[in-house]
């Protein structure tokens, strides 16, 4: 094995050893409202918050369906019906 071969073979495994998963996440109500949270942490099932990937983005012709609700804070919780934050304790 040459030696630049060895200097990639150790920034990858480095790289690797280094990376972590992401766990930021956009998270949907029913009605639309989409906020972002740095920790992705369970919700209850009977909230039926729809969670996506952290890049997820509605189509064109979802726009007058979806909207950003600013979530500046790094409590859990969720956007009920209305605009309205809930803290989940």
């Amino acid at each position: 094995m040459n030696t630049m071969t060895k200097i990639i073979m150790g920034a990858a495994a480095a790289l690797a050893m280094t990376a972590t998963a992401a766990s930021a996440k956009v998270v949907c109500n029913e009605d639309g409202d989409c906020w972002r949270v740095k920790t992705y942490r369970e919700y209850p099932a009977e909230l039926k918050l729809r969670v996506h990937d952290d890049d997820w983005k509605w189509s064109d012709g979802e726009r007058s369906r979806y909207r950003w609700r600013e979530h500046d804070h790094d409590r859990h919780g969720y956007y009920r019906s209305g605009g309205v934050w809930v803290d989940i304790k």
